[in-house]
């Protein structure tokens, strides 16, 4: 018999769920509450209460998250397995664009002080490229809002692919 995602990760020892979570979105107070509130009856309930979750972070818990992630074209980070699936679309750009990338991130970050955050899955180079030029030009409360609304999707993605 087959248990669905959702069986799966309530029944997950405490320490193993908070890892799972960690891997989501690298806050610890986040993947302690999430799944604390454990049972849950299906997928929805549980990306709602992570969405509330994400909801209560404060400012300093996002950039510590942001810091956890590593640059578009880069390896490592708090789950360097779903950052290169998530890339991996972008990393078969031309050299030409994967140099700009390069560049204009280190860009990004002199000007707003972390790293450029992007739901990367299945888009390409030139995309990604386009959307961080385009956020340059934001002033720091609006990037900073963005790129908060970008980490917020990418851990609901993983969380989604964790329960699958």
């Amino acid at each position: 018999m087959l248990i669905d995602g959702i069986a799966r990760f309530n029944a997950l020892a405490p320490k193993e769920a908070e890892e799972g979570l960690y891997r989501c979105l690298a806050n610890r107070r986040w993947a302690a509450e999430v799944s604390t509130n454990r049972p849950y009856p299906d997928t929805q309930a549980l990306l709602a209460a992570a969405q509330g979750a994400l909801n209560a972070l404060t400012d300093e818990d996002w950039v510590a998250a942001f810091t956890a992630h590593p640059r578009i074209g880069e390896r490592g980070g708090d789950a360097p397995e779903s950052s290169r699936r998530e890339q991996s679309h972008a990393l078969r750009s031309p050299a030409d664009t994967l140099t700009a990338l390069e560049r204009d991130n280190r860009q990004y970050e002199e000007k707003f002080g972390h790293v450029f955050l992007i739901r990367a899955g299945g888009r390409s180079g030139e995309e990604i490229l386009s959307e961080l030029r385009r956020r340059m030009k934001n002033d720091p409360a609006t990037e900073f809002a963005e790129a908060c609304r970008e980490l917020a999707q990418i851990a609901t993605e993983r969380l989604s692919l964790l329960v699958s």
